[in-house]
């Protein structure tokens, strides 16, 4: 397995300068990743940090971290303002992104600016702008024309470092969101609750993992499958448990 830190980006971390800290201590630690919240908090009362911008500061301060969200609501941004942040950062920190996508769990972060906030049509965004997302992230010419969202013949440019594109990861625990992270490059699971607890046991981690593999079919090629959660330290047996279930 590889380690890195999930930074919640709110409250006292929604000051941009202490996530950069953060990073910087995390790589000369050893640490291999740094991923950051994406939300609206500030639509019901607590600080938020954009994830864009302050990934791109620790891209300047790091050399080696791989960087990503975990997760962007991808049902209330642009897709092409995202395509175009991804391949941004992943040019400025010379190939070292992820982008992790999820529905969106706070309704608030939607309702609060007119936007529908509803299940069916966010997953409905969510799996048309992936479809644009990875298109335009791949380089090649997109011609999109579906329900919200239209792409009349567009290159991406200049385009990410990263062939064929940057690694997409899909978060979410529900059958449909097994099923989308299984056409894109990864899964990402939460897996502890606020007071650090794991919630989510080896074993369910192993079902879903063989649920992930019957929608892969044959396709053998390299899967993440990303576990947020807290341990008691180096030594703690959960690593072992979990890297046995499948998390990578």
């Amino acid at each position: 397995m590889r380690y890195g830190i999930d930074v919640c980006t709110l409250g006292e971390f929604a000051e941009p300068r202490r996530v950069v800290e953060v990073a910087r201590a995390a790589e000369a630690a050893g640490w291999e990743a740094l991923f950051v919240w994406d939300h609206l908090a500030f639509a019901w009362g607590v600080p938020s940090a954009d994830p864009w911008v302050v990934l791109a500061a620790v891209a300047q301060a790091t050399d080696r971290l791989l960087l990503g969200t975990a997760v962007t609501p991808l049902p209330r941004r642009r897709p092409a303002v995202v395509a175009s942040a991804v391949a941004t950062l992943d040019r400025l920190s010379n190939g070292r992104v992820v982008l992790g996508v999820g529905i969106g769990g706070v309704a608030v972060e939607y309702a609060a600016f007119g936007e529908d906030a509803g299940e069916r049509s966010r997953a409905e965004r969510l799996d048309e702008g992936l479809s644009v997302v990875a298109g335009l992230l791949s380089g090649d010419r997109v011609t999109h024309a579906g329900v919200h969202y239209t792409v009349d013949g567009v290159v991406l440019a200049p385009p990410p470092v990263q062939r064929p594109r940057v690694p997409i990861w899909v978060g979410g625990h529900s059958r449909a969101a097994l099923r989308r992270a299984a056409r894109y490059d990864g899964w990402i699971a939460a897996g502890d609750d606020e007071s650090g607890a794991m919630t989510m046991s080896p074993e369910a981690v192993r079902e879903s993992v063989g649920q992930l593999s019957r929608h892969r079919g044959g396709d053998g090629g390299a899967f993440a499958v990303a576990l947020v959660g807290a341990s008691r330290g180096p030594d703690d047996s959960v690593f072992a448990a979990y890297e046995e279930a499948g998390v990578t």
